[in-house]
């Protein structure tokens, strides 16, 4: 006796079609699965046989065996649970499927039939309007995040029965829908805002040289000045979240179980915040079954490294090919997988190991040796301090602005100019594929970012006194492109390219010195 189903298995951020076939036969009493299942996988025979039974449906003594086809597909998690459930019971007879098309299972499965949420539902339901299926049947608390893709039926379930009578048609689920304009809505609930930050204001601008650009940025200053604040204010100006952006970057979250089943969709460009004793792979991604790493849950959003020199230098050193290429590729012997990894990296580090070196402030004098400056800055290594765009310096804030009422602009108005700038490059770069001005290449550098006389004397006096590298030189370009666009500037002028050489202050010599 035969029976089939149709399912999916996530395979890095996609999803792969799983075809469940189960057959029964005669002979000893045995459950077999076989399709290079993982462990978990291994495991939901003793699930599917303990929900079966007391779901009220017979299970006899009989010799199991259950296919997840393609074979050579690498299959891992509990999704699968239902479609062996259902298949099994297709074999039995106990099912007779009515109702005309493919439809998708997705689901775990509790030892009562109860179904219970999983990860990567986004991306299954990708692959299953991309499939042309009938509809997909999941969870109820995934319900949500599935109906977020139009032109798919999603049909919320809550227990094996449930589901075996509604393809028997026996039974009624309605599909589950949702405003899509609704629930991508901004929301700003307990959010800071710029203008909370006292002071500041150079420190705020370079914040949204970076936003509008899409740059790197490296904050320098001692304990207490406010870079942990500012870095947390940053999210609050960066350019809204397109619809397409937000299905890429909560599909990322949906394979690592971390989107709320209320919502369903990320609604903000995500800030990542990981402490300076995480690991390679908790940086980068990998495992036996690869998963993102911080890095591409921070997709189209921030990665906020606080205290920089405190990371790993092996760890540091591991984002330089993402922050070039935008992407992560974990190799196994078996396969090969690639994360999306388009984040702004927002890193902040104090002077000196005793965070107070060229410190004004009375009462805080550095005591650290020469040696242990350049010994606590040479952690951080010159191909990284390359790939950031922006460096700016944090100094202290006086009490005369402490004590006063804030009297900078709000989070709002600083994010209508960086809207604008972004909109300018969008047009821009309609033909380019990319999006910002950070992504150009050195072809477009030199199409996009033409200097006047005035503004390559400035570049030429820059690079000979502070030992400028060509990376650095492009990148010069590519801010002072950033500020021209903020002031509706076709032409880079020189007050654009000297304020961009100031944000390259902590290169090379000075760095060293």
């Amino acid at each position: 006796m035969y029976g089939q189903t149709v399912s999916y298995a996530i395979q890095g951020i996609d999803a792969c079609q799983v075809i469940v076939e189960a057959d029964i036969k005669g002979g000893a009493t045995s459950f077999t699965i076989v399709g290079l299942p993982s462990n978990s996988i291994k495991e939901s025979k003793d699930r599917v046989w303990a929900a079966i039974k007391n779901s009220g449906y017979r299970f006899g003594s009989r010799n199991y065996t259950v296919n997840l086809a393609p074979a050579d597909l690498k299959k891992e998690g509990v999704a699968l649970d239902l479609p062996i459930a259902v298949s099994v019971l297709s074999a039995e007879h106990q099912l007779r499927q009515k109702r005309q098309g493919v439809y998708a299972l997705v689901g775990e499965l509790s030892l009562d039939g109860n179904l219970r949420g999983v990860r990567g539902v986004l991306s299954i339901a990708t692959a299953c309007r991309r499939d042309k299926v009938a509809g997909i049947i999941v969870p109820w608390e995934n319900a949500r995040e599935a109906a977020v893709i139009s032109g798919l039926n999603v049909y919320p379930g809550t227990h094996l029965r449930e589901v075996v009578e509604f393809l028997a048609g026996q039974a009624e689920i309605e599909p589950y829908q949702v405003d899509r304009e609704e629930i991508f809505a901004r929301s700003s609930e307990n959010m800071l805002d710029m203008y909370d930050v006292k002071g500041q204001y150079h420190v705020k601008r370079a914040l949204e040289v970076a936003a509008a650009g899409g740059h790197n940025i490296l904050m320098i200053g001692p304990p207490g000045s406010g870079k942990t604040m500012l870095a947390r204010c940053f999210p609050t100006i960066l350019p809204d979240l397109t619809l397409e952006e937000a299905l890429e970057t909560t599909k990322i979250h949906s394979i690592s179980g971390l989107i709320d089943s209320k919502t369903g969709i990320i609604r903000q460009r995500p800030f990542r915040s990981p402490h300076h004793t995480i690991s390679d792979i908790a940086l980068i991604g990998g495992g036996s079954y690869p998963r993102p790493g911080e890095v591409s849950l921070a997709h189209n959003g921030v990665l906020f490294l606080d205290e920089l020199p405190e990371f790993k230098k092996s760890v540091l050193e591991v984002l330089r090919q993402p922050l070039e290429d935008e992407i992560v590729t974990i190799s196994r012997a078996t396969q090969s997988l690639e994360f999306p990894a388009k984040f702004m990296l927002l890193a902040s580090m104090n002077p000196c190991p005793c965070g107070y070196y060229g410190s004004s402030v009375e009462g805080h004098h550095c005591g650290c040796s020469p040696a242990m400056i350049q010994r606590y800055r040479s952690r951080i290594s010159g191909p990284l301090l390359d790939r950031i765009d922006i460096h700016v310096e944090v100094p202290a804030v006086r009490y005369l602005e402490l004590a006063g009422l804030p009297d900078g602009e709000r989070s709002q108005t600083v994010q209508g100019r960086v809207n604008q700038s972004r909109d300018c490059q969008l047009q821009r770069f309609s033909k380019e594929k990319i999006y910002s001005n950070s992504q150009m290449n050195a072809r477009q550098i030199r199409k996009y970012c033409v200097l006047d006389d005035d503004s390559r004397m400035l570049v030429k006096q820059a690079m000979e006194k502070m030992g400028l590298s060509a990376r650095a030189f492009d990148r010069i370009k590519k801010v002072a492109r950033t500020i021209s666009d903020l002031e509706a500037s076709e032409q880079i002028r020189a007050p654009h390219v000297a304020e961009a050489i100031q944000y390259r202050r902590m290169d090379r010599k000075y760095w060293e010195n």
